[in-house]
């Protein structure tokens, strides 16, 4: 069984079918290596949460090769590529940043981006482009201030993590250049912080890096990595979410509007059913056994490549009801959309906030929101590892 995906229809994300729960089992990655493809909700987190199945080892010199243009994702120096003590402690000089109770703090702002986004987009000829208007602004306003970047030209960064996660968009000499162009950026900037600090996030990286001993390779990459990360996910996920609810889902509408309290819960629900990939660069997030390790009833050998497929996980019908969910029904287990275990995204709670902020105050902004366009005459943003719509009309 080949785990690649390139012959599936460009229909909306929230219409594609993974891989059906079941025991671990092989296939083959897109550079042809095997790997045991994994889909059951237990084992996937079992996966995510034992230190058998690493990332470092991915790196080591004995490693088939994953990906056919290697990207960000390939960097050994990276936070994703860490393990163990190493990861723990690169990992700490960001993580209490974006605690719960950090996140708790920017709520204020975050939401008086969408209100002034939302104020813009209103005056707006109509249709108007939600994606050029909307979802592609905010996580970017979010991450510019976050991070100190309000006057940095985004138009270049946007091209730079487009070639920074690219899946076969950009040739390996493209990918290659941009990233040090990135690079060169980001080093510039770590180096302007640290001789001029301020209270931003690259402020407070530089001064936790410094006082870590953290190599600055990789205090660089870091930077590099959580502005990708920072909007790039959000801006997709926004982006197909918007999809959905504006043709399936559209029944959901009006609840979005009456309480915040109904966003949040129809986030969990709607980042379970409306996937960021679909497969076609890498069928999961990928480890490798360090060990051989008992998986589900299958023996995994060491050295093994293990793939966990988290959109069958999330739609395991041992955990979660099977059919379309009811978005305002909390779900009685947690999601592994943003991982589990030690590379659990560290992102999560921001991307929480500024989903449900941004749902509830569009669909109470524009209770009769209007889709201008059909899941056929959509336009995709391809090869890229994810896949989001470049632009939706709405009118109102």
């Amino acid at each position: 069984m080949s785990t690649d995906s390139t012959s599936r229809p460009l229909c909306p994300m929230h219409h594609i079918a993974f891989p059906e729960s079941g025991p671990p089992r092989p296939g083959t990655l897109a550079t042809g290596t095997p790997v045991w493809l994994v889909t059951r909700y237990a084992e996937v987190r079992q996966v995510l949460m034992d230190p058998r199945f690493d990332r470092r080892s991915l790196k080591a010199e004995d490693a088939p090769p994953l990906l056919v243009v290697p990207n960000l994702l390939d960097t050994p120096d990276g936070l994703l590529n860490q393990d163990g003590p190493a990861h723990q402690r690169l990992r700490g000089t960001v993580q209490r940043a974006f605690t719960p109770r950090a996140i708790a703090r920017w709520r204020p702002w975050v939401a008086s981006v969408v209100e002034s986004l939302l104020d813009d987009f209103a005056r707006r000829p109509r249709p108007a482009d939600i994606i050029e208007g909307f979802t592609r602004p905010l996580p970017v306003a979010v991450i510019s201030r976050l991070m100190g970047l309000d006057h940095a030209d985004w138009d270049r960064i946007r091209d730079w993590a487009d070639h920074a996660l690219s899946g076969g968009a950009h040739t390996a000499d493209e990918v290659g250049t941009a990233m040090l162009e990135f690079g060169v950026f980001c080093a510039d900037l770590v180096a302007e912080r640290r001789k001029d600090p301020g209270d931003d996030l690259v402020s407070g990286l530089v001064a936790a890096g410094d006082g870590l001993g953290i190599d600055e390779r990789q205090l660089v990459i870091l930077v590099l990595g959580l502005v990708v990360a920072g909007h790039e996910t959000t801006m997709t996920a926004l982006g197909n979410i918007v999809v959905h609810l504006l043709t399936d889902g559209r029944e959901a509408w009006p609840r979005l509007a009456e309480y915040e309290d109904n966003a949040a819960t129809a986030v969990e629900n709607l980042l379970r059913t409306v996937p960021l990939s679909e497969g076609r660069v890498l069928p999961g997030l990928i480890r490798r056994a360090v060990e051989d390790v008992e998986l589900g009833g299958v023996t995994i050998p060491a050295g093994a490549v293990v793939a966990v497929q988290i959109n069958s996980a999330n739609r395991d019908p041992e955990v979660f009801p099977p059919g379309p969910p009811d978005l305002f029904t909390p779900l009685s287990s947690p999601t592994v959309v943003f991982g589990a275990g030690p590379h659990h995204c560290l992102g999560a709670w921001l991307a929480r906030l500024e989903l449900g902020l941004a749902l509830h105050r569009l669909a109470a902004r524009f209770p009769g929101l209007k889709a201008e366009f059909t899941p056929e005459t959509i336009e995709w943003r391809e090869g890229q590892m994810t896949r989001s719509p470049r632009r939706l009309p709405v009118s109102w």
